[in-house]
């Protein structure tokens, strides 16, 4: 049956800007379907959800499954399906009916599949037991069910355990997920599929992909297991791999910190067998947004097997990263001792930015001698609405005066530079040196007090 399902998963959704993921790769490989014969149930969804689009793709991909199963089996296209092997259709929406039994007819199945209209509400757990009940126990064939959806159970008992006792009977469930109007659950098609869920489920968003993943299941299910297996993984620049754990099958190792080599010496060649790999991603770059993972993945083996994995994707969220402008260089100075001024020539300097200064002065009235005054001094920006806008504000200790009376004392130069870019004033024109609106709050407090605590003396 040659490779018969590939998968890659990420455990997280979303992830902060230095977050870490675990990677899941697994594949699932079975003996080749001539020497294994295999009863193949399409469990296709006809439900109302599926009408145009949807139906047509899927009608599409089941009657080119059957093909490739038919040519596997015989190697001529003669109409049959030979070497023991047999395909039945069932079909559901409110209740599910088998369209045909297991049989050998290609042109009747197709004619079961072409007959198919979309309609009514879903019942997976009525499909599932439908499906179960085309297979003969007492038959040695392989037992495989195809389940084909687009949307979620909306009627009938519950499908989980009608699936599950499927699976106790041998029977091997795949499930093809179709991201339709009435969404798929991801982890409701790895409850009802087969273990390894990760390499018995495949979704996709697009219709039109739908013939690609029948026809992937098809040719994979007809070869014969897979030996010398070779898979080479690359994660995006975004990313690091941080660890490997041991697979189940084979052996990995990492080729630098972003890739890796997986390596199965045979899969599926007696039995239908799994293997699974994990790794661990951590993201290093500083940009967030929606990232895939892999960068590259390839596969071969000695069987020239067909194995495409997916593409995952993680949400990386990064708090928002300022970068200052650099600070200048520094010119080295020295003032020898008991200079009273020094001139030094510093060179030039250049304007880093276009922008104004604005200088203002205050006078605090009625400051007591040996009082020092703290002052504030806080700057907004008035937009042609009226709306304010931080532009600053600095905070000083006014010095103690020791003069006999209480007194004003002006303070000077208190400065604010104001960027040209954070102009909010309004104007025709967005030309610099445009009219700017501002408004100035001061506030002044006496930092020292004279006062104590009250003394009194009691006597009785």
């Amino acid at each position: 049956m040659g490779v018969t399902n590939s998968n890659k998963v990420v455990n997280m959704d979303r992830i902060s800007c230095d977050g870490s993921a675990r990677v899941t790769l697994a594949l699932t490989a079975a003996p080749d379907i001539i020497t294994n014969p295999t009863d193949i149930v399409l469990a296709l969804d006809r439900s109302g959800s599926m009408t145009g689009t949807p139906l047509a793709s899927m009608k599409t991909g089941a009657k080119t499954f059957i093909d490739i199963i038919e040519e596997a089996t015989d190697g001529v296209k003669d109409g049959q399906i030979g070497s023991g092997s047999r395909i039945g259709i069932v079909s559901f929406a409110e209740t599910a009916e088998a369209n045909t039994q297991l049989i050998t007819s290609v042109d009747t199945l197709k004619n079961a599949v072409d007959g198919l209209s979309a309609g009514g509400s879903t019942n997976h757990g009525d499909a599932f037991a439908k499906a179960t009940q085309l297979f003969d126990p007492a038959s040695s064939n392989a037992k495989v069910i195809v389940m084909f959806t687009d949307g979620n159970t909306t009627t009938g008992v519950p499908p989980a355990p009608v699936a599950a006792a499927a699976k106790a009977q041998g029977i091997i469930i795949y499930c093809i997920g179709l991201v339709g109007s009435d969404g798929v659950d991801p982890n409701t098609l790895n409850e009802w599929a087969s273990d390894p869920d990760a390499s018995h489920v495949a979704i996709t968003p697009d219709a039109a992909e739908l013939e690609e993943l029948f026809a992937e299941l098809a040719a994979n299910i007809s070869k014969p297991g897979a030996t010398n297996i070779e898979i080479n993984e690359t994660v995006t620049s975004d990313f690091v791999i941080t660890s490997i754990l041991s697979p189940t099958k084979g052996s990995a190792s990492m080729l630098d910190s972003r890739s890796l080599k997986w390596t199965i010496p045979q899969l599926g060649v007696t039995a239908s067998e799994s293997a699974v790999l994990e790794f661990f991603i951590r993201h290093v770059s500083q940009t967030p947004g929606t990232k895939l993972v892999n960068e590259s993945i390839t596969y071969s083996d000695s069987e020239g097997n067909v194995v495409a994995f997916p593409a995952p994707t993680v949400s990386v969220e990064c708090d928002v990263v300022v970068n200052p402008e650099a600070c200048p260089t520094p010119v080295d100075l020295t003032v020898e001792g008991c200079s009273d001024a020094v001139v030094v020539d510093l060179g030039d300097t250049y304007l880093e930015s276009q922008g104004r200064i604005l200088q203002m002065d205050v006078t605090i009235k009625n400051v007591c001698p040996g009082k020092r005054v703290a002052l504030a001094a806080i700057l907004t920006e008035v937009d042609e609405n009226g709306m304010e806008y931080q532009r600053g504000m600095k905070a000083m200790t006014i010095p103690a005066h020791s003069q006999p009376a209480c007194r004003d004392v002006l303070v000077k130069c208190i400065k604010f530079v104001l960027p040209e870019d954070l102009d909010v004033s309004g104007g025709s024109t967005a030309a610099m040196c445009n009219q700017r609106r501002f408004k100035a709050r001061f506030i002044a407090h006496n930092i020292d007090t004279d006062y104590r605590c009250c003394e009194s003396v009691v006597t009785l």
